[in-house]
This record gives C-alpha cells, structure tokens and sequence, in this order.
C-alpha cells in the first residue's frame, strides 16, 4: 500500500475541516476533521521525526489554522485556507524529508 505524506494529511486536515465547517453549517464538524488529521499528523511526525519535531509541526498546524482566519479578511477565505495549507506541506516536508 503506498504511503500517503504526512504533509497531505495535515494539508487536507486544514483544507478539509474548513470545507465541511462551510458545506455543513456546523463549525464543531470542521473541528472535528481538523483535529482528526492534526492527531494523525502528529503520530506521524513523532514517529518519523521525534518529539521536538513533532511539537514544532503541531505548534505550526495550530498556527496554520489560527493565520488563516486574519489572511482570510485580506485575500478570501479559500486562498487563506490554501495558503496556509500549502505552507503546513512545505513545512512538514521540510522536517521529514529524509525519513522514510
């Protein structure tokens, strides 16, 4: 089975628990999904990278998220969320690029 980056998780975590936030009207929906992948994430992160790694890129999710509602007010809510999207893959690729 091919392994999925841990960037996508946490790149669809964010994109994925504002998308339902919105559809469904229910922004304790989206949390839920958020919160799913940034655990799954984290897992991920902690196995491949350690624990400092790990915190940091956590610490980076919940900044992601949190960045995206001010930039939201500037650009729109999609190209926040992708922005900030984008820039959570980057950074955990970044970390755990070696790692296999």
């Amino acid at each position: 089975m091919a392994k999925v980056p841990v960037g996508a998780v946490a790149a669809g975590g964010l994109v994925g628990g504002y998308g339902i936030a919105r559809w469904t009207k229910k922004r304790p929906l989206g949390g839920v999904a958020l919160a799913a992948a940034g655990v799954v994430a984290a897992r991920e992160w902690q196995r491949r990278s350690g624990g400092v790694a790990a915190a940091g890129l956590s610490a980076a999710y919940v900044a992601a998220f949190a960045g995206s509602h001010p930039l939201a007010k500037k650009v729109g809510a999609w190209p926040a969320v992708f922005s900030m999207a984008g820039g959570m893959a980057l950074a955990s690729w970044m970390v755990t690029r070696r790692e296999g």
